[in-house]
């Protein structure tokens, strides 16, 4: 029992690397959704929905392994980036924050049953996002990449209102979703046995 949780645990932890994955590069066939250098992605929402739904420690190490096989030279980052290089990208700190941020939303929702902790847990998780992936990207372009000219640290964040809506709005429904799979899909059979909570 216990090998099999193992693997059920291995296999909804791939699953999500891959989602992040492919959010990561819906948005590449459409190239007006970058903003200051910032590709419009769906890379949050799953990075977000794996803490919510596989719970802070498993988020954690599925985000982890996200950024990892991407630095090693798969190409699963926006754009399809990979390689060592995209460490001094301006955009890398978003793809770390993944990692707190999944974690975060897990350890929030831990033994809660309600929705509000949910979306409560997502939107914290957002934040997190924002806040480490806006700051790398203002000392990036400050101390190692050539900044645009005038660039400003309001000018940063003032290029994140542009995906700020879509983020908030799939923030909800990620709260939203990773709830209603915890009460229905995940409350139910062999994944009764796993501690997608802790």
């Amino acid at each position: 029992m216990y090998r099999k949780g193992k693997t059920l645990e291995l296999t909804l932890a791939s699953m999500f690397v891959v989602l992040i994955a492919v959010g990561a590069n819906l948005t590449t066939i459409i190239p007006f959704l970058v903003v200051g250098g910032v590709p419009i992605t769906l890379q949050t929402f799953f990075a977000v929905l794996a803490g919510l739904v596989l719970g802070g420690r498993l988020g954690a190490i599925t985000t982890s392994t996200y950024a990892f096989i991407g630095l090693v030279g798969i190409p699963v980052f926006a754009q399809f980036g990979a390689g060592l290089g995209m460490l001094f990208k301006p955009t890398f700190g978003f793809i770390l924050s993944f990692i707190l941020a999944a974690y975060s939303a897990g350890k929030i929702v831990e033994n809660k049953n309600n929705v509000a902790p949910y979306i409560m847990a997502s939107l914290t998780a957002t934040a997190i996002n924002y806040c480490i992936g806006t700051n790398w990207m203002y000392f990036a372009y400050k101390l190692w990449y050539e900044a645009p000219e005038g660039f400003t640290y309001g000018m940063a964040w003032l290029w994140m209102l542009a995906p700020l809506p879509k983020d908030i709005i799939l923030a909800v429904f990620a709260g939203i979703m990773a709830h209603r799979l915890k009460v229905t899909v995940l409350s139910k059979g062999q994944f009764k046995s796993l501690h997608l909570g802790a």
